[in-house]
Parts: C-alpha cells; sequence; structure tokens
C-alpha cells in the first residue's frame, strides 16, 4: 500500500467570518499511557476517562492485558483497569508488539525490569531501527538482563530481577522516558531509587506517581532536578481524567488569533508547566489567551482555554524554552508571519530529528506562502509585517503531522489559500482535525481536493 496512492490533498481558505465555539481535542498521549501502566500496578480498578485512543495508546493497552491486568473499554476514552499490584504482573504467552510507540517500548523496559518474568519486545519497521540502550543500559543495574539485535535495538528480550535493586542514575541528557523507565523499575526494589536529569524533563510520570499513592520527593539541582521514589509502595486504583493534549490544543487557538472575530475556547486542557511554552510565548506576543475553571485532576493542572482575535507583535524565544515546547515551533511560527516585526526563535537543534526536519520543513512552509524566513546556525527569524501574509503556496508536509496542521492554520489567514500535499497522517495527533476546524468556521473553510487525474 504505497503513501503516494493514499496522499489527501487539503486545501485552506480564509473563512467568511470568524472561528466560534466550545471545543475539545483528543487526549493528552503522555498520560493516556502512564494512566493504562499505574491502572496496572494499581491494587483495584482504576477509571480513565478521556484516553487518546490513538495506535501507539492502544498498544500499551494489549500490552497491559497480556501482562495480566483486565483492560476493558466501556465507552469511547472511558476505560477499566483491573491492577495487579506492584510485583504482580505476570509473564506474558507471546511477544509484546509496540507497533510505533517508543513510549511504551521503553517504559514497559522499565515495568518488566522490576518484575520477576521473562519477556520479548518488538515493534514496527521505525521502532526496530531506534536504540533502547539508553534505556537498557541504565536497567541493567537493577538485576535485570536484556538481549537485543546490534545496537540495542529490537526484537529485545527482557529477564526481569527476582530481587531488583534500587537505582541511583544521573541522565546524560534530559529525557522523561528514560527517567521513567528507571522510576518504574525502581518501583519494585527495596528503598530509594535515585535519578538525577540535568534539565527538568516532563514529569507526567512523578506526578501520576503520587496520585497512586507513592511517596516520591523532587528537588532542585542546578538546571534540573534530584528525583527520589520510595519503593514497594502499595499502589492503590485512582480515577484519570486525561487532560487535552495542549499540542493539540495550540492549532485552533493560534487560528483564532490570526482570524479577524473569532473567539474559540478548548476545554480541559493539560497545563503541565513543562508542556505550556507555546502559551507563555503567545502571551508574549499580545495574545489574548486567558484560562478558565483551573483544576487539577490525576495530579494533573488542567483549564478551559478561551483565545480571541488581536494584534500580535514579534518574539524573541530564549533557548531554554525548547523543552516545553518542542512540537509547537510549527504552529508559533505560523503566529510570528502574522505578527509585527522580526520574531527570533533560539536554540531548535533538537526540531532537526523530530517527525522531519521541523526547521527546514518550517521554513519552507512560511516561504512558499510569501514569508521571509532564516536561518541562522540553529536559530530561526521570521519576519512578520502585521498583515496577513501572501499565501498561494503549496506545502510538501514530509509526513509530518504538525507542519500539516500548521500550513493549514496559516491558509485561514492569508490573501490566498493554502494547500497541503496530504493530510492524511493527522489523524496520527488529531483524529477528526479539518471537522472540527469546519465547524468552527461555520463553513468549509478546509477542503479536500482531487489530485490531478483522478475524478
Amino acid at each position: 500500500m504505497g503513501h503516494e496512492s493514499n496522499a489527501r490533498p487539503l486545501r485552506a481558505a480564509r473563512p467568511q467570518k470568524g472561528l466560534s465555539g466550545r471545543l475539545t481535542v483528543a487526549g493528552d498521549k503522555s498520560i493516556s499511557h502512564r494512566a493504562l501502566m499505574f491502572g496496572a500496578l494499581a491494587v483495584g480498578r482504576t477509571e480513565i476517562t478521556g484516553l487518546l485512543e490513538g495506535e501507539d495508546v492502544l498498544r500499551t493497552a494489549a500490552a497491559m492485558r497480556a501482562l495480566g491486568a483486565t483492560v476493558e473499554r466501556l465507552a469511547p476514552g472511558h476505560w477499566q483497569v483491573a491492577g495487579r499490584g506492584v510485583g504482580g504482573l505476570t509473564e506474558p504467552e507471546d511477544v509484546l508488539d509496540m507497533g510505533n510507540s517508543g513510549t511504551a517500548a521503553r517504559l514497559i523496559c522499565g515495568l518488566i525490569a522490576g518484575h520477576p518474568i521473562f519477556a520479548v519486545l518488538t515493534g514496527d519497521a521505525s521502532l526496530r531501527k531506534r536504540p533502547m540502550k539508553r534505556v537498557t543500559d541504565p536497567l541493567a543495574a537493577s538485576g535485570a538482563r536484556f538481549t537485543s539485535r546490534q545496537g540495542g535495538r529490537l526484537p529485545l528480550a527482557i529477564e526481569g530481577a527476582a530481587e531488583p535493586l534500587p537505582l541511583d542514575y544521573t541522565l546524560p541528557m534530559a529525557s522523561a522516558q528514560v527517567k521513567s523507565a528507571v522510576l518504574l523499575a525502581g518501583l519494585g526494589a527495596r528503598g530509594v531509587t535515585r535519578v538525577v536529569e540535568p534539565e527538568a524533563s516532563r514529569d507526567h510520570t512523578e506526578n501520576m506517581l503520587r496520585h497512586f499513592g507513592a511517596t516520591v520527593r523532587v528537588a532542585p539541582q542546578g538546571q534540573g532536578r534530584v528525583i527520589e521514589l520510595e519503593g514497594q509502595p502499595e499502589l492503590v486504583a485512582a480515577p484519570v481524567a486525561v487532560p487535552g493534549d495542549p499540542s493539540s490544543a495550540a492549532f485552533p487557538l493560534v487560528a483564532a488569533l490570526l482570524v479577524p472575530g473569532s473567539e474559540v475556547t478548548v476545554e480541559s486542557v493539560g497545563l503541565n508547566p513543562l508542556r505550556t511554552g507555546l502559551f507563555t510565548t503567545l502571551r508574549e506576543m499580545g495574545a489574548d489567551l486567558t484560562v478558565s475553571d483551573a483544576r487539577t485532576e490525576g495530579g494533573e493542572p488542567m483549564g478551559d482555554l478561551t483565545a480571541r482575535h488581536g494584534a500580535l507583535r514579534a518574539v524573541d524565544v530564549p533557548a531554554g524554552r525548547v523543552p516545553s515546547m518542542v512540537d509547537e515551533y510549527p504552529i508559533l511560527a505560523v503566529a510570528a508571519a502574522c505578527a509585527a516585526g522580526v520574531s527570533r526563535f533560539r536554540g531548535l537543534a533538537e526540531l532537526r530529528v523530530k517527525e522531519s526536519d521541523r526547521v527546514a520543513a518550517t521554513a519552507a512552509l512560511l516561504a512558499v506562502n510569501g514569508v521571509m524566513v532564516e536561518i541562522e546556525g540553529d536559530d530561526m527569524l521570521v519576519h512578520g509585517t502585521g498583515a496577513p501574509p501572501a499565501g498561494g503556496g503549496h506545502v510538501v508536509t514530509h509526513m509530518d503531522h504538525r507542519i500539516a496542521m500548521s500550513a493549514l492554520v496559516l491558509g485561514l489567514a492569508t490573501q490566498a489559500p493554502v494547500t497541503v500535499d496530504d493530510a492524511s497522517f493527522i489523524d496520527t495527533s488529531f483524529p477528526g482535525f479539518a471537522d472540527l476546524i469546519n465547524r468552527a468556521a461555520g463553513g468549509d473553510a478546509l477542503q479536500r481536493l482531487n489530485r490531478p487525474g483522478k475524478p
């Protein structure tokens, strides 16, 4: 099944009136994975609402079933997990296939390392190329044994430790996945597991550990943090309301900021401060962006975000903000293209190794639509005039869902419509994106195109 035959070109044009309404976006993927895993490790029945039902998360659900938990889908987004307790997972009868999910594969390495069981992990062609040594090397110190293909790649055989040892590990780089794998292994060990991270990475694991009853201490150390977990806790089932993914909420919110007459509210968005760099940056640009009904669910802050159209000004984004908004630079660049002045985004090296080289792809997206953009080392400069850009471009998305959605949002604001070569893979992170934008616009602002030579 070739990619070309399934390509779905889409065109975005300025709507007749502003965007309006109350919207919801898909649940946060990072929290969805963890809710299923902690539900499987807890005693009792954990109710999960708002679970993201994408392919990656469904692989985690299947793996938890294979490890002995009872995992049931009660309704869309509403799941129940009857857990086995810490140390209670059972040996799977077959290989665990993690599909394309690096998060699931790396976290499950930690989960199994702390149990006296044998398991084999594999994944799709893409995941089988990705190195696992960054988690298996520290986990081996707990007493678990790992056998893999050359370079630490899947398939990977794991023999968990009968008496896992607590780990004391300093991360070479900020990685929520490696940190989480070490903490999950530490659940099965007597004593304190300690992780030192050089910069703060996403802390969903620490928040959820506390929510399920573990004792976790976090202390600042330089730019980073020291995390300590008391081993062998009794985790008790606790309800988890998965917040809307802030990375997905970014698209309708920025669209509302750019289209005259718009006011849009996205409900129940995750507001973890390690994920909200984009919202901070938009406010620095003068965006009318407000939070209502702020609350904490499952250890995570969340609230309803309202965006209203207004003039934006250029911004200088420090490199230190990259970890909290690494996925949001393409949509921020679209906002900067419509702002007054020259914006500079600093220190974007990490964006060159995402689904595509997002620095190059973002620059091309803007340039083909009449926006002046410069790359200086790892910095990007976007020249905005304060007026709608020309548009009219055909954007090559490189199968990157965030490039596709960013280009379509730009097309809602430009003078001439913007076309993307393929929107089919948007569903990996934001099912129903085009329908949601069209409902808010009250019409067909996003229109599917027939490919040349097709009826």
